[in-house]
């Protein structure tokens, strides 16, 4: 296994097609969704950030050793960094000009948020200076900070995101501001020392302050998130076999937190709940990419973004329509804009409700995307049978909040109406269910 090639820059997906002898879907086995489609958008001439991916062969080697590297990774991932600082013309721990990177997540077939990501690897208490120095944003870079040590000890360490958020909770309250984005730099530097102490504390070791240390740490945790419990039960639920593995991408930072010509967001090329033809999505001016799923701040319609940045919105609408027609299919996208110019962070197959499924493939049949036999074949047998499930009328949804009695509304994910008692936690409603 030693001249195995573990690694595959964005810019080398014609060697992942001949290594795995053509088939496309086979790149995706190898490189997961996330990697592949992001090889292909480069391909593509869309502005992607430069990185490689680590495959899942590489995955799986790594579970059979028993949590060890394969022979090999370590000396092409030093490359694949080189490679990304010629690239980017920064330096991977350099105080002067460091090189920020995060470590994704990506298996062969999309289990949005079972996973685990890492942010902002490479900061350190002397990088902080040169970032500082770098882009003049005190507030921005420690933002950015926080973020990596409470990341890195939620998902590398396993503590309890809790302990970090009552501390930001906490902030805010004494400060008397309503959201994240209103802490200033001094507000975010006292919290990213009491992050510190916490970490310490909880993990009875110090933050690692070597970037090199943080990458391989945060990748390792990356490659064991595959059997995490989340991940196992939803690839259980959703009939996904457990011996995929799971990529790791290596991408270089760019940032929606450098101020208000910044942002971070997700949209879908059609609606994943109707099918109707329009772009939808949400997202969040000076935030980085978790703030918008998370659900501490309240995001935007996408539509507002046309306002906003209209020149970006012009260049994304552009983009996400070329990408509905490369793939023929509709698209999931995660985008970030970093001082007015746009990255594409990801695109995958969108997800879509049943009623959604039937719509989008007439349309795409008659819209000559796709031909009727591949319309038909998209329309799987279980979404027949949501529509066999009650469903709540428009008129009863109106009569309910007209009458004041409609508490709250969301994105819709279950197969029809529904009658229960709520579990606000995912533990607690798999006991329950039990």
């Amino acid at each position: 296994m030693g001249n195995t090639k573990w690694i595959y820059l964005f810019n080398e997906v014609d060697q992942a097609l001949n290594y795995i002898g053509g088939a496309w879907d086979d790149v995706v086995g190898l490189l997961g969704g996330k990697g592949a489609n992001l090889a292909e958008m480069a391909r593509m001439n869309v502005p992607v950030p430069h990185g490689f991916t680590i495959t899942t062969e590489a995955c799986k080697e790594f579970i059979n050793l028993g949590g060890i590297y394969p022979k090999g990774l370590m000396r092409q991932g030093e490359h694949a960094m080189n490679y990304l600082e010629t690239a980017t013309g920064k330096k991977f721990g350099c105080k002067k000009n460091p090189l920020l990177v995060s470590c994704r997540s990506g298996a062969k077939i999309s289990m949005p948020g079972m996973m685990d990501t890492v942010l902002n690897i490479g900061l350190n208490d002397e990088t902080v200076e040169g970032m500082i120095a770098l882009t003049g944003n005190e507030r921005f870079v420690y933002d950015s900070y926080r973020r990596l040590i409470q990341m890195f000890g939620t998902v590398v360490v396993g503590m309890p995101d809790e302990a970090f958020e009552e501390i930001i909770s906490e902030k805010k309250l004494a400060a008397k501001v309503k959201t994240d984005s209103d802490l200033t730099a001094d507000h975010w530097k006292d919290v990213t020392e009491q992050f510190k102490k916490i970490f310490k504390r909880l993990a009875s070791f110090e933050f690692p302050m070597n970037p090199g240390r943080q990458l391989v740490l945060a990748t390792e945790a990356v490659f064991k998130s595959w059997n995490g419990k989340r991940a196992v039960a939803y690839r259980h639920d959703a009939g996904i076999p457990d011996d995929l593995g799971t990529a790791v991408n290596i991408v270089t930072m760019v940032f929606g937190n450098m101020g208000e010509n910044s942002a971070t967001g997700v949209a879908m090329t059609r609606n994943g709940s109707t099918g109707e033809k329009k772009i939808e999505g949400d997202y969040l001016i000076n935030a980085q990419g978790e703030d918008v799923v998370a659900g501490t701040r309240m995001t935007k319609d996408i539509s507002k973004l046309k306002d906003e940045m209209p020149e970006v919105y012009t260049e994304f609408e552009q983009i996400v329509k070329r990408l509905e027609k490369h793939y023929g299919e509709m698209q999931d996208v995660e985008f970030t804009i970093e001082k007015g110019k746009l990255w594409m962070l990801q695109t995958r197959t969108g997800k879509r409700t049943a009623q959604s499924a039937v719509r989008i493939a007439v349309d795409m049949a008659n819209e000559e995307l796709i031909t009727r036999k591949e319309a038909v074949l998209r329309v799987h047998p279980d979404q027949i049978d949501f529509f066999m499930h009650p469903q709540f009328k428009i008129e009863s949804r109106l009569e309910a909040k007209n009458a004041g009695r409609l508490i709250a509304s969301g994105i819709n994910v279950s197969p029809g109406a529904a009658v229960g008692v709520v579990a606000l936690d995912a533990d607690l409603a798999e006991e329950w269910g039990r």
